[in-house]
């Protein structure tokens, strides 16, 4: 068994010095029977809850760049460079100060060991100019901050609404698989337990989570709440989409490219020549989508669950472990399949929904399509977190309140910023636990 000291330095540069904290903290948590020369396999599980708990309250703590260290000559100031790079990206119309009240409580909650970034390459406008052009502009704005930060290693993301195609576009162009079992370069420090998938921008990926993302697009019955389910109001979005939101529209809409081509957003949910989507989704430790189950007039339940209609559940009224708003966690395992296919049927049928829509050919190509996403993406495991804002004062900007877009207009959604901040942290937890479990 690998000593406790090389990994803690890993997954927690910010907290010095590691092997006065590892073995003052398992004195006391285990007792006086502790032997420094035990078998860390045996720790319990509560037993490294409790250590993480007291690492993240050091973390939290410190709020500077540097730290004083004692030493038999004197104070020595050490400046710590983050590791842990955190891509915010926004919706439509949107602009990094959507992220004013996230950003400001993740750099609070996660200390300088990680690098907050939100995006600023695809504000207001840019983001009609189509999903793939807003995901390659995000990949080099990613790939200069990369760049300029030596000390990174690993790499999340969090995206509200549209940021959430985005991201994901993006990281397949940053997505490298493994050829070797030497993921770093020699004369860097190897990790203790890097990912075995793959890199994204040549970092370890660790979280990538979307607050109300429509990953089905917004074509179809209820997928586009405001239009209230009514069939001449569908059909009247479909013509106009391209008109109010450019080619973003038409890909929203999936009736983006020719006929016979298969739409943008079904190209994302399998590996293809665009780029390896589900690969590049595959390396995360963790996916997590939230969703807001009424009252977004924005992004429908299902396409932001990544749900069939026979998979929408009866969500409870109370918050969830105490977060104020959020319904429920569900975690669902990959299922497998051969992905996803546009067969002739789907090509005869948005041929028909582009030329001569009716309310019951799109219905029908939608729904062929949306059977064929959630083959694609279900290959994949995720965590799936409900958010029920019907008891908020304002229930009705849920959209904007699942990610407090303006503080002091929907803070109703701190809750589930919270739960968001518990997310990241925990998964950074179970990456270290994995590693002493694996070892």
């Amino acid at each position: 068994m690998a000593s406790l000291t090389p990994l803690l330095r890993h997954y927690f540069p910010h907290i010095s010095p590691f092997s006065n904290l590892c073995s003052s903290w398992l004195c006391c948590s285990l007792g006086s029977s502790f032997n420094p020369g035990f078998n860390l396999k045996f720790i319990r599980f509560s037993d490294m809850k409790s250590l993480w708990k007291n690492l993240s309250l050091r973390a939290l703590a410190m709020n500077t760049t540097q730290e004083a260290i004692a030493s038999p000559s004197g104070t020595i100031e050490v400046e710590y460079e983050p590791e842990h790079l955190l891509i915010l990206v926004h919706g439509i119309m949107g602009s990094t100060g959507d992220w004013n009240y996230v950003q400001a409580e993740l750099k609070r909650q996660l200390g300088r060991h990680y690098l907050i970034y939100a995006s600023s390459c695809n504000t207001y406008t840019k983001t009609f100019a189509g999903i793939d052009g807003a995901g390659k502009r995000l990949a080099e704005e990613i790939r200069l901050v990369v760049n300029e930060k030596s000390s990174l290693k690993k790499i999340s993301f969090l995206a509200h609404s549209l940021g959430g195609l985005i991201a994901r576009y993006a990281i397949a162009i940053l997505y490298t698989p493994i050829i070797s079992s030497n993921l770093y370069d020699v004369n860097k420090e190897q990790p203790p337990c890097p990912s075995n998938k793959g890199l994204i921008a040549e970092l370890e990926p660790v979280s990538f989570i979307t607050l109300a993302t429509p990953h089905f697009g917004v074509r179809g019955k209820n997928q586009l709440p405001f239009l209230f389910g009514l069939s001449i109001l569908e059909k009247l979005a479909v013509s106009m989409a391209s008109i109010f939101a450019g080619k973003t529209g038409s890909q929203l809409f999936l009736t983006d490219e020719e006929p016979n081509k298969p739409p943008l957003l079904l190209r994302m949910a399998s590996d293809c020549e665009d780029g390896k989507f589900i690969s590049a989704l595959g390396t995360f430790r963790s996916r997590i989508v939230y969703a807001n189950t009424c009252y977004d007039h924005i992004v429908g339940w299902r396409t932001s669950s990544i749900r069939r209609k026979t998979e929408v559940i009866e969500v409870p009224t109370q918050s969830h472990d105490g977060y104020k708003h959020v319904a429920s966690v569900v975690h669902c395992p990959a299922i497998s399949s051969d992905g996803p296919h546009f067969r002739p049927e789907a090509i005869k049928a948005k041929e028909a929904a582009q030329n001569e829509p009716t309310a019951q050919n799109t219905l029908e190509y939608h729904e062929i399509l949306e059977e064929e996403m959630i083959c694609g993406l279900q290959q994949l495991g995720w965590k799936k977190v409900d958010v029920n804002f019907q008891s908020a004062f304002l229930p009705f900007f849920a959209h904007n309140n699942i990610n407090v877009k303006i503080g002091w207009l929907h803070n109703a959604g701190a809750g589930v910023v919270a739960h968001v901040l518990d997310s990241i942290k925990e998964q950074e937890f179970d990456t270290f636990y994995d590693c002493l479990s694996h070892d």
